[in-house]
């Protein structure tokens, strides 16, 4: 007896599905009407099938993925007044929160700021300002070392530079606690493409990756201490593929190092993006929020911080913390995306997707290695006049048109402050906002 769906829905191929789109669209030129001309460097088709999986090197793509379901639900917190912000994160962690980012004033007091805070149990993830001396940031981990003797978990979020040598040592007996910080965040926010934004972060950790083999660390246990801080913007399977696609990447760039021989997949903490958050009708940031949050998820971040619908704004209510931290939760609890590991694996749309952010992200890392990494493209401002173009395309798109939810159609202005300025992350780029020059 012959299957219901194969009698009811016979099989097409791709010529017959074409032909459909012609006589449906009665254009013989309909198909290239339909295509996707991305802003990534290439072109996506409307219509896959199982046939387009056959030429994807796919053993290699999802066997880079993260291989267990869930995720940390991390919010951020600046930790000024110690005394003040310790009943705030002890309060977040009651209310759901499964870990903490902190960003550290200047010589915090550690003692009182985690009092209370079991960092054995609770990851605890750190993000230093611009400015603190490597010393400082020394001894920040030999003081956590005091406060909790045993393993730590969590980590550094952000570009130690001359210290992540010796913390990287103080933290090797703590397998948990990542000490080799990546973050793309600044690439993100200067309005890079999600090509630019691997291929810009994958040239920051080989600048990296020099530095500390130099100083002496084996490539095996830096690859162990490698947690990655990703931005994820509001263009949903693009940014689910992007999170993928910088896996494959950071496996290819280890299989270059001859002694590496690492395939664990990375660790990677997911924020979701100011650069698209809007300060005229602030409350469709949630939605944002929320579906930069899935995408963060299904991509296989291991931490996701949620960020308040008002942080560009003043300094975030309770209630919006309130709510960013629930967006997480209810993913968890009822859309039950913690269920699965990797469940975009096996689309056709996305692994083609991610396979080809990974082939123009490679081939753009190459090119800023060519001349001379990261560093030296900084310096001489190629890095920052790549961005600035994809920053301007994406402003003109919005001048042509392209929908920004209460920016530039169903807008609703409410009252509001002043909006305050992106926290920089100090690589030398300007942080922006999309929707600030129509607000």
């Amino acid at each position: 007896m012959g299957s219901f769906f194969s009698s009811s829905f016979p099989l097409a191929d791709h010529s017959a599905w074409l032909a459909q789109v012609q006589r449906e669209l009665k254009d013989a030129g309909a198909y290239e009407s339909i295509r996707w001309h991305t802003d990534e460097g290439f072109t996506l088709e409307p219509y896959y099938t199982a046939d387009d999986l056959n030429s994807l090197p796919l053993s290699l793509i999802q066997g880079a993925q993260k291989q267990l379901p869930g995720w940390i639900n991390a919010p951020e917190y600046i930790g000024s007044d110690e005394k003040t912000t310790n009943a705030v994160l002890r309060d977040a962690l009651t209310k759901g929160a499964d870990g903490l980012i902190v960003r550290l004033p200047a010589k915090p007091d550690l003692s009182q700021l985690l009092n209370g805070i079991k960092l054995t149990e609770t990851p605890v993830y750190f993000a230093f300002q611009p400015g603190h001396t490597p010393k400082e940031i020394v001894d920040v981990i030999q003081s956590l070392k005091t406060i909790a003797p045993y393993q730590l978990k969590g980590g550094i979020l952000t570009d130690t530079g001359e210290a992540t040598s010796a913390i990287t040592r103080l933290a090797i007996d703590s397998p948990q606690f990542y000490t080799v910080g990546v973050s793309s965040r600044a690439f993100h926010n200067a309005g890079a493409t999600a090509t630019q934004e691997l291929a810009f972060t994958l040239a920051s950790l080989a600048d990296r990756f020099d530095q500390l083999t130099d100083a002496g660390l084996p490539i095996n246990q830096l690859a162990q201490k490698l947690i990655v801080s990703v931005s994820v913007g509001t263009s949903y399977f693009v940014e689910i593929a992007k999170l993928r696609a910088l896996r494959v990447l950071v496996q290819r760039f280890f299989r270059y190092y001859q002694e590496a021989t690492t395939t664990d997949p990375i660790q990677i903490h997911a924020r979701t993006s100011t650069f698209y958050d809007s300060t005229a009708t602030t409350y469709t940031n949630m939605i944002r929020a929320t579906t930069e949050a899935m995408a963060a998820i299904i991509g296989g971040c291991d931490v996701l911080s949620i960020h308040a619908y008002d942080t560009v704004l003043n300094q975030p209510s309770e209630f919006s913390e309130r709510i960013a931290r629930h967006v997480s939760i209810l993913l968890n609890e009822e859309a039950h995306l913690g269920k699965v590991a990797d469940p975009s694996a096996g689309s056709y749309y996305v692994e083609n997707l991610t396979y080809q952010l990974v082939e123009t992200a490679w081939a753009l890392f190459v090119t800023v290695e060519k001349r001379g990494g990261l560093a030296k493209t900084m310096a001489d401002g190629y890095v920052q006049a790549e961005l600035e173009r994809s920053y301007q395309t994406k402003v003109e798109a919005i001048k042509d048109g392209c929908v920004l939810v209460g920016v530039n159609k169903f807008r609703f202005d409410e009252p509001t402050t002043q909006s305050q300025p992106i926290r920089s992350e100090g690589m030398g780029v300007a942080e922006k906002r999309l929707a600030e020059p129509f607000e």
